[in-house]
């Protein structure tokens, strides 16, 4: 049961938490929510609720008077607020993001959503700020539970094709320019390759890790050579990845095909080779069946001889 929870929390399966507070800070029924907006007790992210004041807020794109604005009046209007606020900030911690809402609905307008490196840099902003005053306004600041302003934003807006406009209940944040967020954040950069430059631990380690991987490098290409050098040896008719060559240095190739009428002609010559192979075998095997009967002869000569002789001993011849 607990972990069925603990899945299902701040995801509209979640009938007790409001997920629309868990993902974006705020909540359009506000109190008057039939969840619980559970505030978080730390985080590294702060709300400033309602502080960024539009020049076009009661009426989008004209002032006050009722007068078109120019958007690049809005725009420098907008970057100038940025660049104070974001001064003001820094002094507490290392700033990740500083996002500002565009939206017109009342629980989203003018929301000023600042995630700070540190939990402990928004706790001491926290303390700061609250009981201050901006432009005669005093300073709504409170944690927020937003961490991940990929799931709060519309990606919509981001894609120009929002059909809710303003009133849309996730985020529409409002953009700098390039120059404005590199002359920013650039600051961190450079004091953490500054920080890096200045600390000589850090660096000897990673020469002597370097040095000791370069060895481990060299080791391993001596044995390579080596190996390589005692295969050579062992079969000198060898080539690359096993394959024989010939003494020629070339590859074995196979042999061509060749024509029914040549392999015809060659089985032809085949028969009359093994003729002519079986003709003077039985010729020299009759000759040899010669000299056994000759040689047979022979011998039984002088048995008879002798017989007849014996027998004429015995019967008085």
């Amino acid at each position: 049961m607990a972990e069925h929870l603990a899945s299902i929390f701040g995801t509209e399966k979640d009938r007790v938490n409001c997920p629309f507070y868990f993902k974006i800070g705020a909540c359009r029924h506000g109190d008057r929510c039939s969840r619980l907006h559970t505030r978080p007790s730390i985080s590294p992210t702060l709300l400033l609720s309602n502080m960024y004041q539009r020049p076009d807020m009661i009426t989008p794109g004209a002032d006050p008077q009722g007068q078109a604005m120019d958007p690049r009046k809005i725009q420098e209007h907008f970057e100038d607020f940025y660049e104070d606020l974001f001064e003001e900030l820094s002094k507490y911690g290392e700033i990740e993001s500083l996002n500002i809402c565009d939206n017109l609905a009342d629980h989203m307008v003018g929301n000023v959503y600042v995630q700070f490196r540190e939990e402990e840099h928004a706790a001491n902003a926290l303390r700061n700020l609250t009981g201050r005053f901006y432009a005669g306004r005093p300073i709504i600041v409170d944690f927020s539970p937003v961490t991940d302003f990929r799931e709060a934003t519309c990606r919509q807006y981001e894609e120009n094709t929002c059909n809710r406009g303003g009133y849309c209940n996730f985020m529409h944040l409002k953009k700098i320019s390039r120059e404005l967020r590199r002359q920013l954040f650039g600051r961190y950069r450079r004091r953490h390759s500054r920080s890096r430059s200045h600390s000589p631990s850090k660096h000897r380690s990673y020469d002597d890790r370097s040095h000791r991987n370069s060895r481990r490098y060299d080791e391993r290409d001596q044995r390579d050579d080596h190996r390589i050098k005692k295969g050579r040896s062992r079969s000198p008719g060898r080539g690359r990845r096993g394959r024989s060559r010939s003494p020629g240095g070339r590859r074995n190739r196979s042999p061509v095909r060749e024509g029914s009428a040549e392999r015809r002609a060659k089985i032809e010559q085949w028969n009359r080779e093994r003729e002519q192979r079986e003709q003077v075998n039985r010729n020299s095997n009759n000759n040899y069946d010669n000299d056994e009967s000759e040689d047979g002869d022979l011998q039984n000569e002088p048995q008879d001889y002798n017989h007849q002789q014996q027998q004429q001993r015995d019967y008085g011849y």
